[in-house]
């Protein structure tokens, strides 16, 4: 590896908006994200599928005509 043409690899600490904090090393220092696997929706089971307009029925009702 060459010398001196690397970016300098520390210990970091990321801060979410939801409070968690998450030590690791990147190349910058103390980062703050609005999101984190603890409060994203997608990782906490909190999302949910909406069906607001009845997507599903006339979507099984248009394909099940053709059977």
């Amino acid at each position: 590896m060459k010398a001196a043409i690397h970016p300098e690899n520390t210990e970091t600490i990321i801060t979410c908006a939801c409070g968690k904090v998450f030590h690791t090393r990147a190349t910058k220092k103390n980062m703050r994200v609005e999101i984190c696997s603890s409060c994203h929706p997608f990782f906490t089971g909190d999302k949910k599928i909406l069906d607001t307009t009845g997507r599903i029925e006339r979507f099984q009702k248009r394909y099940a005509k053709g059977k």
